[in-house]
């Protein structure tokens, strides 16, 4: 039986975002567990200048890597030093996403088992008050040369990594496999499938012994998500590890359209382990209509397909419950009067406007025209649908593909895939690519968030 090797890796980088940021330096120690037996390492040009305050870190100045090989010239043999071992790390997040960022821009999907000894080391030497290298190489005494170079960080992780496997007791399976007991796992799911999973954006779906859909969910790394759900010790972590007899997902690149399919899935397919956002209906809404008197008045109705058009919607909700306290701040933040809102019954002033909160509609003492105007500022701030047509163009499935959502008149129309050099053509070119989903309230929500947020690429109006 061949020994299990770990490519035992470090990077320097240009800045702290795989997606943004480059690779200026790489090094490989491969290991046997038992020992070092091949190592590799090289300087990066990556193509951008290196900032200051990086090079006061690493010193690595634009100077050295002006004429080191680019990542492409290397990636042959990063993939053919780490392929069949397990990729090891200290903070493996951090390497492993910007070596899989590299080959990402060559068109290439690079996929590893992964160990973090940062994770292992807590585990392993719990009585060590900080896990950072620079702490461990003190703890341990370890002989470093050039603290943040590539090559000596992985020598010394090389030292932290062999004290591990001395003193582990099978922790090293443990973290390979996230957790996950193989003998709990279903028959016919095993752990070579979920570790073949995709590192990638996508939306994910649990099927049953009868190929019914139990379970949807969305990750941006597909992979680890499913993986977490089969170490899950929780009752739902359980529910999920019972029923599941099969898994199937769909990539789809940008984070924003895993999340919208997520939503339409679980209300077109209302998977009974699923609970958020099962809810395709929302009988009740905040309606509004005039007096006698000319004021504005604000109801909380429940309506039916029938009774919808004829009532002047400012927002819907799922339960009476919701809608009723959406109307009790709105009477709150807008000083509106407790009548006018249909919250108190009977004649004379209402409760507010013997307190002073009520400026007096509810006896004709405020104007129409002046309580009128702060009900339509309650209003809009309910009413949260976008105002303008436009696409969010997001990261695609693959390199040289964009994603694009498409919002018209304030509606969520759909999403489709489009060449990026596409992207630039007429507003027909986009829509062309959008293939229609439905609109509602958790959809708009979604899309909210994700432009507050500041996380789409670009908006074209």
């Amino acid at each position: 039986m061949s020994k299990k090797l770990y490519a035992i890796i470090d990077v320097e980088t240009t800045g702290g975002r795989a997606d943004r940021d480059k690779i200026t330096e790489i090094a490989i120690a491969l290991h046997d567990g038992e020992k070092t037996i091949d190592t590799f390492s090289s300087l990066v040009n990556p193509e951008r200048s290196i900032p200051y305050n990086i090079t006061k870190i690493t010193g690595i100045t634009n100077e050295m890597v002006s004429d080191a090989p680019k990542f492409y010239e290397i990636a042959k043999e990063v993939v053919e030093m780490t392929k069949d071992a397990i990729f090891v790390a200290h903070n493996v997040r951090f390497d492993y996403g910007f070596i899989r960022e590299e080959f990402k821009r060559l068109g290439f999907t690079y996929t590893r088992k992964k160990l973090c000894t940062v994770k292992m080391s807590r585990k392993v030497f719990p009585k060590i008050k900080r896990y950072s290298l620079e702490n461990l190489i003190r703890h341990f005494k370890i002989q470093v040369q050039n603290r943040h170079r590539a090559l000596d960080d992985v020598l010394a992780t090389v030292v932290v990594f062999e004290k591990i496997l001395d003193a582990e007791n099978n922790s090293l399976k443990h973290f390979i496999n996230r957790g996950i007991k193989e003998s709990k796992l279903p028959n016919n799911i095993t752990l070579e499938f979920l570790q073949n999973l995709p590192e990638a954006c996508g939306v994910y779906y649990f099927y049953n012994e009868l190929k019914e859909v139990v379970y949807v969910g969305k990750s941006i790394n597909i992979k680890r998500r499913v993986m977490d759900h089969f170490a899950d010790q929780t009752r739902k972590g359980e529910r999920i590890q019972q029923q599941v007899h099969g898994i199937s997902y769909t990539l789809t690149g940008s984070e924003l359209v895993a999340l919208l399919l997520e939503s339409d899935e679980i209300k077109k397919l209302q998977p009974r382990i699923n609970r958020a956002q099962r809810a395709v209906r929302y009988p009740y809404v905040i309606h509004h209509y005039e007096n006698q008197e000319g004021y504005i008045c604000l109801d909380i109705a429940r309506v039916t397909a029938k009774t919808r058009d004829r009532l002047n919607i400012v927002a819907e909700f799922a339960k009476a419950a919701s809608a009723k306290g959406h109307l009790k701040q709105l009477l709150y933040e807008y000083q509106l009067c407790l009548k006018l809102c249909n919250l108190e019954n009977g004649r004379g002033k209402c409760f507010y406007r013997q307190i002073d909160q009520c400026f007096g509609a509810c006896e004709s003492v405020e104007p129409s025209e002046s309580y009128n105007e702060r009900v339509q500022e309650a209003n809009n701030a309910l009413d949260k649908t976008f105002a303008e047509s436009f696409f969010l163009v997001e990261e695609g499935r693959e390199v040289g593909e964009k994603a694009v959502v498409l919002v018209e008149a304030g509606i969520y129309r759909g999403f489709g895939f489009i060449e990026e050099d596409l992207v630039q053509g007429t507003i027909e070119d986009l829509k062309e690519v959008i293939k229609d989903y439905q609109n509602n309230k958790d959809t708009l929500k979604i899309i909210r968030n994700y432009i507050r947020n500041k996380k789409v690429q670009k908006i074209v109006f």
